[in-house]
């Protein structure tokens, strides 16, 4: 039960009436009412009721299987291996290994090992996101057809010029 597995989407048609369920319950009851839902067997009494973010999950895994994309579901510890953690982060082990020892990602060495929180590797690459997503906030450059293809240019190179700026500012640190 607590193997990674990958889901793929249905083509059936089977999610929709289950997605329009969802949807149709939040609308009628909004985001004030806290809905209650349900799993439902064949005895009289067979019924339990979801917690929160289990039905947060499954509106997750129904809108990506309606979206056409394939959900993996990877049931992770409470802590994490640094190699755990630099597969959820997207990164080799080595740069997890340098994040810990700059500060940026606290870890409990353990041995000779290093123990992350799930937590903090998950607030660390929350971080990361948004920095990227700053950056590419930073860097942007607005123009149309009719701008001048030199202004364009020198917007291009000053961005360019940022850009170079704060990743040798990182490799300083």
């Amino acid at each position: 039960m607590l193997e990674e597995r990958t889901f793929l989407p249905d083509d059936g048609g089977r999610l929709a009436p289950v997605m329009s369920f969802l949807e149709a319950h939040e609308r009628r009851w909004g985001a004030a009412a806290k809905p209650s839902y349900a799993l439902v067997g064949t005895d009289e009494g067979d019924r339990i009721e979801l917690p929160p973010d289990v039905h947060q999950a499954l509106k997750q895994v129904v809108a990506a299987l309606l979206a056409g994309r394939a959900v993996t579901i990877a049931p992770r510890s409470l802590t994490l291996t640094s190699q755990q953690a630099a597969d959820l982060l997207g990164v080799s082990r080595p740069t997890v290994k340098r994040l810990i020892e700059k500060g940026e990602l606290p870890a409990q060495r353990i041995g000779t090992r290093h123990r992350l929180a799930l937590d903090d590797v998950l607030d660390y690459r929350e971080v990361r996101r948004r920095r990227q997503y700053d950056a590419l906030a930073e860097t942007a450059v607005d123009f149309s057809i009719a701008d001048d293809p030199a202004d364009v240019d020198r917007h291009l190179r000053e961005a360019r010029r940022v850009a170079a700026e704060r990743a040798e500012g990182r490799r300083d640190n």
